[in-house]
């Protein structure tokens, strides 16, 4: 239900909990808009459903699909992939979908952030409803917050902390209205967040008719509580270089919500911004691949910084097309009872 009470999840005591934190269920959207797919439409498909078999595996996935599509979903993705009908434009279910926070007694609400299509590069009306719909499906209680926010543009550990980058949340497309005092306010009123750490970049090439405009989700991952995996290659001829180091200064000057100096795990390898898109599913890592040599770099590279997950690599060369990963194509249902 719609939440129509002046109030805020953090006023109501709900917080959004980390990636790590167990899953009740991912969900995720069948890619269906030609416009963007083109020839490779099909190519897509079969990424989307090997990712959310590969997931399946470890927690329960709900496909949102068009109407009509349903039984394309069952037939392609599995029994474990229960297929949600309802109308969307696209299938970046991270961006466009709802947010879920908790609260001490385990209840679980949806926040419903504005989705204004990555600064108004796409219709966007289908999917500024999403999380509304999702939320009336699961018997939710809602929070509609104010202003624009996409769920790759930030992680949270849980802690207090949140990690974003300025390159997207102060890009002018965004929020033009709201000074970035303001929107740190919203981050802690609609996330339950106290410190808000700004990298000032996101991949170096996320910026174009597809991209984000720089979301952390394409250079950081949270592993733990103070601990960030972070794109910063040592190669100088590669293009995220330089921004990669700024990054890493930025991080290692930062403080946590609870005064910690936070431990970075450096990602470089090649191709490294291939690999930073990884979703975390119970006990796993969801690691995009690309049918290339530098596979094996990579996986590894990601078993090293994820020592206790199963690392499960995931074709994703359309998704990359596309704009994205499998981080950006799933968002998690952290275990708890709907507020």
């Amino acid at each position: 239900m719609s939440d129509n009470e002046k109030t805020t999840p953090r006023e109501a005591g709900f917080a959004m909990p980390p990636e790590w934190a167990p899953h009740a269920a991912t969900i995720m959207a069948w890619p269906d808009r030609q416009e963007l797919w083109g020839e490779r439409l099909g190519e897509a498909e079969d990424e989307y459903a090997g990712v959310a078999r590969a997931v399946a595996d470890f927690e329960p996935v709900i496909m949102v699909c068009n109407p009509g599509l349903e039984g394309k979903v069952r037939d392609r993705c599995g029994a474990n992939v229960e297929p949600l009908a309802i109308p969307i434009d696209d299938s970046w279910m991270r961006d466009s979908g709802p947010i879920f926070v908790r609260n001490n007694e385990g209840k679980i609400a949806v926040v419903n952030f504005q989705f204004n299509g990555w600064g108004e590069r796409f219709s966007h009306e289908k999917d500024d409803s999403i999380p509304l719909r999702i939320a009336e499906h699961l018997g939710m209680r809602a929070f509609s917050a104010p202003f624009v926010l996409e769920g790759g543009s930030f992680f949270v550990d849980g802690e207090g902390t949140l990690l974003t980058t300025e390159m997207c949340l102060l890009n002018e497309n965004r929020n033009p209205a709201m000074s970035r005092e303001q929107i740190e306010q919203g981050l802690r009123d609609y996330l339950g967040v106290e410190t808000i750490v700004w990298l000032p970049y996101g991949d170096a090439l996320d910026t174009g008719p597809n991209a984000t405009d720089g979301h952390v989700d394409g250079v950081a991952q949270y592993i733990a509580p103070g601990e960030v995996m972070l794109l910063a290659p040592s190669d100088s001829s590669v293009p995220d270089h330089k921004l990669g180091q700024e990054n890493l200064r930025v991080l290692q000057e930062a403080r946590d919500a609870r005064g910690r100096a936070i431990e970075v795990s450096i990602l470089d390898v090649p191709g490294e911004a291939w690999f930073a898109n990884s979703y975390l599913a119970n006990g796993a890592v969801i690691v995009p691949t690309a049918g290339e040599p530098r596979d094996a770099d990579g996986l590894a590279r990601i078993g090293e910084i994820f020592p206790d997950r199963e690392v499960v690599g995931v074709r994703a060369a359309a998704i990359a097309f596309g704009g994205g990963g499998p981080h950006c194509i799933t968002q998690q249902i952290p275990v708890g009872d709907p507020a």
